[in-house]
């Protein structure tokens, strides 16, 4: 009889930061982007439910981007998925992995708002938002693709955390410098806990690591609900 090995994690996201999130709490996963359309995939929802709640939009997105990287690595020889600095990912997906799904997007005053469209839109945004409120919600959907002889249990698992940001009262001056840096182009709400925005983020409640892009609490949770211990995922 043999061990069963240790669970393998697939962050289905290009984040840097949820990446480098991970790997600060000791899991080095591997890393596939998703193909899917965020806009296409958030009308069709509209068109059979109607508008959505700002934390379903979190969800619905974090769901469709780990199930279609599930169905890629189905449907190819896996070229894409990597590891850095490591010769075992093609072990890991011979045992299957645990595929997360992550998005983020921030409420404010009912409004859902993703990454700005361009630098016009991120201004715009940041005058709206500067000396006030928003919340932050990052969907995660969590898919368990071992086999059953490895401890899988072909389940999959979601949920949505929620922090309230409080922003900074930034000038003119200071919105222009902050979105010619590019960064608030990347990033869903316009801006960063952990990058050059921090210094505009008055304060949250909630958990940081949420408004970074993953919630390690929440994923801990739903590690749960499969079988799998969080210190199992730690390199």
């Amino acid at each position: 009889m043999t061990d069963t090995p240790a669970p393998t994690l697939l962050l289905a996201s290009a984040s840097p930061a949820r990446l480098a999130t991970l790997r600060s709490a000791g899991v080095e996963p591997l890393v596939r982007v998703s193909s899917v359309d965020e806009d296409a995939a958030v009308a069709a929802a509209h068109e059979v439910h109607g508008p959505l709640e700002a934390a379903d939009v979190a969800l619905l997105l974090a769901r469709a981007k780990a199930e279609d990287v599930v169905t890629a690595l189905q449907d190819d020889d896996d070229d894409d998925v990597s590891e850095d600095d490591s010769d075992t990912a093609e072990g890991a997906l011979d045992r299957g992995l645990l595929v997360l799904g992550c998005d983020s997007v921030l409420e404010l005053d009912g409004d859902v708002h993703g990454k700005p469209a361009d630098a016009a839109e991120a201004t715009a945004r940041w005058h709206r938002m500067r000396g006030r409120s928003g919340v932050l919600h990052t969907g995660h959907w969590l898919v368990d693709t071992r086999d059953p002889d490895d401890g899988g249990t072909g389940g999959m698992v979601g949920g949505t955390a929620s922090t309230t940001v409080h922003f900074a009262d930034l000038t003119d001056a200071e919105v222009d410098a902050y979105v010619a840096t590019g960064e608030p182009l990347k990033v869903a709400g316009a801006f960063t806990l952990d990058g050059l925005g921090g210094a505009y983020v008055s304060g949250i409640e909630g958990d940081p690591h949420n408004v970074v892009g993953v919630s390690l609490p929440l994923v801990r949770e739903l590690l749960l609900e499969l079988g799998v211990a969080w210190h199992d995922l730690r390199a």
